[in-house]
């Protein structure tokens, strides 16, 4: 019974089967793969977007060739391959029959290969459409710009501005362009005028602020810059270059306030702090400052420098062992200052010892000046007090 069973369901199948494979065969002719292939790409299978264009019969007549090699092409784009999307993407151009955002596309693969010559010749070829998207022109402008072609660049985007009045990025990004060929005068000026119809962002300030102070506008950059340093009142960036701007005008003592304040919101600035200091004729304030550096190497070189300027010269000396301890005196210009404060506390055997081991060549002279003091002060003792 069980082996009569068995012979009619296998009987069964072998009836059914042709008509099942048959029928999958029809599905399979009823699927559109191109849809299939646009529905893929909208929502963002780029995987199966591929898989369903490799299934498009290229040789039927009713087949959208553009239609194939732009989904092909902004498939591959998207995912990153953009040899193969200019291949497809070019195709779709030949079939002439492209509109602008084809030509489009593979100006951005161009872009992506760093082929910019390329990339404006298909912005060329996408025709008058283009005229009204700014996206175009700073693209345009860009590869001008990175073909060495700064003339065209700042063209681009001064006709741009011109097409489109109520946009300031054109004129930002010629503020920046200007600012790389060393036209800081201009910069300035373009600059001014761009933050004046615009809220502008942190970095135009800096930037701003810097072409100010390398055309030699530095009251102008101070103003802006104390301005900038209201609105983004816990950047660092700011504070520094106003502090910058305060170092050209020689007002040190604002500079270090400043970059003291900057100290509160990075503590590696500390330092800098201490430094501004000291040579603002502050000395104690710097070494005050100089105790909460937090880098040792840093804060034992700096208190160094700080004691000999204060003639503080035996805690200066004091310091060799841990100047030993972390390698320091590897630089031999620490090593020339720990010799010398020892000279000035009357330590010559120790002074003598370490200016025996300075090799660099514009150093000799200074030993052979410091150990002629030497000299002259075991001879006569007075001398030196």
């Amino acid at each position: 019974m069980i082996r009569t069973l068995t012979s009619a369901a296998l009987v069964l199948c072998l009836v059914l089967a042709p008509a099942g494979v048959a029928s999958a065969k029809e599905a399979e002719e009823d699927v559109n793969f191109l849809e299939l292939a646009a529905l893929m790409l909208r929502d963002g299978n780029l995987e199966r977007a591929i898989v369903a264009l490799d299934q498009v019969d290229l040789e039927a007549e009713e087949t959208d060739l553009l239609r194939y090699y732009t989904l092909r092409g902004m498939a591959h784009l998207r995912r990153s391959e953009y040899e193969l999307a200019t291949d497809a993407l070019e195709q779709a151009t030949a079939t002439g029959q492209a509109e602008s955002v084809v030509y489009v596309y593979l100006a951005q693969a161009y872009f992506s290969m760093e082929r910019y010559r390329d990339v404006i010749s298909a912005l060329d070829r996408a025709g008058p459409e283009l005229s009204r998207v700014a996206s175009i022109y700073h693209m345009r402008a860009q590869c001008y710009w990175l073909l060495k072609e700064p003339g065209m660049a700042l063209g681009v985007l001064d006709q741009a501005s011109e097409v489109f009045p109520d946009d300031p990025g054109f004129q930002r990004r010629k503020v920046f362009f200007l600012m790389d060929l060393g036209l800081f005068q201009e910069a300035a000026e373009q600059g001014q005028e761009y933050l004046a119809r615009s809220e502008g962002k942190l970095e135009d300030y800096l930037a701003l602020g810097n072409a100010m102070r390398a055309s030699g506008q530095l009251d102008e950059a101070a103003r802006l810059l104390e301005y900038a340093k209201l609105r983004y009142p816990a950047d660092t960036g700011v504070r520094k270059v106003l502090a910058n701007t305060y170092m050209d005008r020689e007002s040190l003592n604002a500079a270090a306030d400043l970059v003291l304040e900057a100290s509160l919101f990075d503590s590696s600035l500390t330092s800098e702090a201490a430094e501004l200091y000291r040579r603002a004729g502050r000395p104690q304030r710097a070494l005050m400052l100089n105790g909460q550096v937090q880098d040792q190497e840093v804060k034992l070189k700096q208190r160094l420098a700080l004691y000999i300027e204060t003639g503080q010269f035996a805690r200066a000396a004091a310091m060799d062992r841990d100047l030993q301890r972390l390698g320091l005196l590897n630089e031999e210009d620490i090593r020339y200052a720990l010799a010398y404060a020892y000279f000035k506390t009357g330590d010559f055997t120790v002074a003598e010892s370490h200016l025996q081991k300075l090799t660099r060549p514009d150093l000799f002279r200074k030993a052979a000046e410091l150990r002629s003091a030497i000299q002259d002060c075991a001879e006569d003792t007075w001398q030196c007090m």
